[in-house]
């Protein structure tokens, strides 16, 4: 099978145990479920049989994530070490979740009878409401984003294969300035656990999200 080079992977973290409980993570450090490791493993399978091998990954600074992307490497033969390959591995802060706040740790069924519906679900999903002592996703661009052009997009450019692993909202703000999404399109965005999206550099040298079925 061809190595398929010069390819964006963005892959939100596998379950974790506050997922599982539908709490708010946030920035704190939960870990992976049982279901979430089979999911992260069972990317790493089908990134092995696409045929895509990765030169170079990030990750955030949260267990959950690094751990999913641990699994997948070693489902792809490798490991954060690179045992077959020289794979440098960065884990940065900038591509963490966004901070929830108060709303850390709470139950999201509570928190909408504490604040209401309409108003967690602003919280949640849009682009400049915060929650109480926490981050909007536009404040989670605003982190994001300079890193992945200063970091991560040069190594694209020259030709490398790069797996990002972080989480749903830092993901989805990343999304948003590559697909060129609007603040209502992104409301609507959601990143299932662990499943690969695949971006390759288009012929105006920008990145294009690839429509792949990717083999189980």
């Amino acid at each position: 099978m061809t190595t398929k080079k010069n390819v964006l992977v963005l892959v939100r973290h596998g379950q974790s145990e506050w997922n599982r409980r539908n709490l708010f993570a946030g920035w704190k450090d939960v870990h992976l479920t049982q279901k979430g490791k089979q999911e992260a493993r069972a990317a790493g399978r089908k990134l092995k049989a696409a045929g895509i091998h990765f030169d170079i990954a990030f990750t955030s600074q949260l267990a959950r994530a690094w751990k999913t992307l641990i699994l997948i490497l070693d489902e792809m033969g490798m490991d954060e070490r690179g045992h077959e390959e020289d794979l440098l591995t960065i884990s940065t802060k900038a591509l963490n979740e966004r901070d929830y706040g108060e709303l850390t740790g709470l139950n999201k069924d509570e928190a909408r009878k504490k604040w209401g519906d309409e108003q967690v679900h602003k919280w949640r999903r849009s682009f400049t409401e915060r929650p109480p002592g926490g981050e909007s996703l536009k404040d989670t661009q605003e982190r994001v984003v300079p890193y992945f052009e200063n970091h991560i997009m040069p190594h694209v450019r020259e030709g490398k294969s790069v797996i990002i692993s972080a989480h749903g909202n830092s993901l989805r703000a990343l999304i948003m300035h590559l697909d060129g999404m609007s603040e209502k399109e992104v409301e609507d965005l959601n990143l299932p656990t662990a499943t690969p999206v695949i971006y390759h550099v288009g012929e105006d040298g920008k990145l294009v999200r690839a429509e792949t079925d990717l083999a189980a």
